[in-house]
């Protein structure tokens, strides 16, 4: 059985949107599907308990400990990890399963990003323009909303430290063979509405991605010159896009600084925007 794992702090306003296209074309008993609502002022549990799913709910609100809880609760393997705030359809699910449950298949798997950027302002297109395009972006698990996992892969990311970057932790935890992109399989991502917003998503980014290096003593990957100047290269159109992602990134860094010179590795600077 798959089961799937979503843990959701104050997301009564999308729980619905995600569940609604996990579960349209589903059979009956065909996926196990833990909500667990962690710390939630809102109505997250009410509006997850709508829907032919588990709720779980904890005072604590902590991601770890809500991906800690619906781990213990899962009857099944694969098993997804899900976002609350993405978009999952049922036959996107099953590919990732499918994938996962072939014989030698790999430990991990996510789906391609669909980044929802119609009405965005130009400068937050101009910022994804670039990054969609860096090849440890193109190549890794993390920014989907989703990792989906075999049972070994599930012991492999059990072990890992407790970082705020916890999607990143988990796609550097297996090798490029180990882990595999699934071009059938499809999360729709719903970026910031304003510049501010993205600001403060990549504040958290910055500030979460120096925990794990400290962490797990180990370097992540950095975006470099080199990088910027390839894409621009290949696409001399996004000259004005690659300065857009340079400012955004100088700024970020140096707002992240402080809190990395404070320790500060607990404020989520979370974007209501997105979920707007």
């Amino acid at each position: 059985m798959l089961s799937v794992v979503i843990p959701a702090h104050n997301e009564a306003g999308v729980i619905g949107r995600l569940l609604t296209g996990l579960l349209r074309e589903a059979e009956p008993g065909e996926f196990d599907v833990v909500v667990v609502a962690n710390g939630c002022t809102d109505g997250t549990a009410e509006a997850a308990g709508a829907y032919d799913v588990r709720v779980l709910t904890t005072p604590v609100p902590s991601k770890r400990e809500a991906l800690r809880l619906g781990d213990a609760a899962a009857r099944g393997y694969p098993r997804l990890y899900v976002d609350a705030d993405i978009e999952l359809g049922t036959a996107d699910a099953r590919a990732l399963a499918a994938v996962l449950a072939a014989q030698d298949g790999p430990l991990a798997a996510a789906p391609e990003r669909e980044l929802a950027l119609a009405d965005r302002p130009w400068a937050v297109r101009a910022y994804y323009a670039i990054w969609t395009r860096l090849p440890h972006v193109r190549a890794g698990l993390f920014g989907r909303g989703v990792i989906a996992v075999s049972g070994a892969g599930n012991e492999r990311i059990r072990a890992l430290p407790p970082v705020m970057a916890d999607d990143l932790a988990a796609s550097l935890a297996f090798a490029p063979d180990e882990r595999v992109i699934v071009p059938s399989a499809r999360s729709v991502i719903r970026p910031p509405r304003t510049l501010a917003d993205l600001l403060r998503r990549r504040v958290r980014a910055m500030t979460s991605v120096s925990e794990l290096e400290s962490a797990a003593a180990t370097a992540g990957e950095r975006t470099g010159l080199r990088d910027l100047a390839a894409i621009v290269a290949r696409e001399p159109r996004l000259l004005a896009a690659a300065a857009v992602f340079v400012l955004v990134a100088v700024l970020a860094r140096r707002r992240a600084a402080r809190a990395i010179r404070a320790g500060d590795f607990t404020t989520w600077l979370r974007d209501d925007s997105s979920r707007a």
